[in-house]
């Protein structure tokens, strides 16, 4: 099952920020689509709840060197 979901992201300061979190959301399996924002402080991501999890999409947002809410 598709799900959406919209993260808080602290720490995301330029369009570098945006595209290294869009790059490590898209490395995981199951995500469909991510879209983040450094001006809105916040990922949009789309993931196949069958192949991943919201605490594996946090787990890379944070392994990327941000904060998520």
């Amino acid at each position: 099952m598709i799900e959406s979901v919209v993260l808080t992201v602290s720490g995301m300061k330029c369009g570098g920020c945006e595209t290294n979190v869009n790059s490590k959301l898209g490395a995981v399996d199951g995500v469909v689509a991510v879209k983040a924002s450094s001006k809105d402080k916040n990922v949009s991501v789309e993931f196949d709840t069958d192949k991943t999890s919201l605490e594996a999409i946090k787990a890379a947002i944070q392994a990327a060197g941000y904060s998520v809410q």
